[in-house]
């Protein structure tokens, strides 16, 4: 991946330029984390798409100090689809991620392609022992989250990627991530979005049980899916070759 930054905002791509021709994938990280953890996406789906990563606000490469509202996000993730000149964006979000790219798709239809949405919901109401754990240390909190964020039969090592991302994260704008997540609801709006759409979940899912997937699979227009066996909720992480597989299916459904 190459690392790039244009007015605060970190981003990382397979290549650059980008391909005009090409659709491009943006994927938006989780709460808590960096475009790092798309790299399996970013260079195992280059060629058959552009392929970016963002860095949100306050994390991995951007300034800032973070947002506490999705909307917020949502607001900073398309400026730099518009700054970059984005060919035909397609946005990809993992939890908190997929909460930003909701709020796109609903907001911002004219300017997107499609939208790929992972271990998320319409609602995102955070259970009260993550925040408590945040208020007893950011190690606690560290601690509570890897034990709920993966499959049970995942690689220590992917787990152990996982918490060095999350370490580096300032526990305030952990703070604020979780906050935006418990102020989100688009529940009674989700009908509206025509755009296609691909939703993504597994059947380890802790965080956002595979219910939360299969409302908005049911309830968006047209709306595809697909679950991931022997995953949990950082799934392109723990199967990033079945995820793969997955998304350049829909891309080829959708003739994106």
């Amino acid at each position: 991946m190459e690392v790039r930054k244009v007015n605060g905002m970190g981003y990382s791509v397979a290549s650059w330029p980008l391909n005009p021709s090409q659709s491009t994938i943006v994927f938006i990280h989780g709460a808590a984390g960096s475009g790092d953890f798309w790299q399996a996406q970013v260079e195992g789906l280059a060629g058959r798409v552009n392929t970016l990563a963002v860095d949100l606000p306050g994390h991995g490469q951007s300034d800032g100090a973070g947002k506490d509202t999705i909307a917020g996000y949502a607001g900073s993730v398309i400026d730099l689809i518009k700054q970059l000149d984005v060919p035909n964006p397609i946005v990809c979000g993992l939890s908190m991620g997929g909460a930003i790219a909701l709020q796109l798709l609903l907001e911002c239809p004219d300017l997107l392609k499609a939208g790929i949405l992972i271990s998320t919901g319409a609602k995102l109401k955070v259970a009260p022992v993550i925040f408590e754990a945040l208020e007893k240390g950011y190690n606690s909190y560290v601690a509570l989250i890897c034990r709920l964020i993966a499959g049970k039969d995942t690689d220590p090592e992917v787990i152990e990627h996982f918490r060095e991302e999350t370490e580096r994260c300032d526990p305030q704008i952990t703070l604020k991530d979780f906050i935006a997540c418990n102020g989100f609801d688009v529940v009674q709006r989700i009908e509206s979005i025509t755009l296609p759409v691909l939703v993504v979940s597994a059947e380890d899912d802790q965080l956002t049980p595979t219910k939360f997937g299969e409302f908005l699979k049911n309830n968006i227009p047209g709306a595809r899916g697909t679950h991931i066996l022997d995953a949990g909720h950082i799934l392109p992480l723990e199967k990033p070759a079945a995820f793969n597989r997955a998304v350049k299916k829909f891309l080829d459904q959708e003739n994106l």
